[in-house]
């Protein structure tokens, strides 16, 4: 007894997202927000597994994610965090405080 599947695996797109598909997912969790991920993508009209739009979301999409180099100050916080909690980079994430 397993889990049920995420999606149905036939008729899904693979590999990279195009900026139409990216604008889709943009669009509709700005307009919904997120909520589940597993109906997500035929709601918002993509031919994406749930898994896929979520790991798109959070690791490129989200506009709060930091792009660029570290300025000094921030690299200093890593490396006292990083002293002090060892190689637990969530919780160091998580401690920092990010602008853009």
């Amino acid at each position: 007894m397993g889990r049920a599947p995420c999606c149905e695996r036939n008729g899904l797109k693979k590999g990279p997202w195009t900026p139409e598909e990216d604008q889709k997912l943009v669009d509709y969790i700005q307009k919904y927000g997120y909520g589940n991920w597993r109906t997500l993508p035929k709601n918002a009209g993509l031919q994406r597994c749930g898994k896929s739009c979520r790991l798109r979301w959070t690791n490129y999409l989200r506009p709060d994610i930091k792009r660029g180099r570290f300025s000094f100050e921030e690299e200093e916080t890593i490396i006292q965090l990083h002293s002090i909690l060892g190689n637990k980079w969530s919780a160091i994430a998580a401690r920092i405080a990010w602008k853009n």
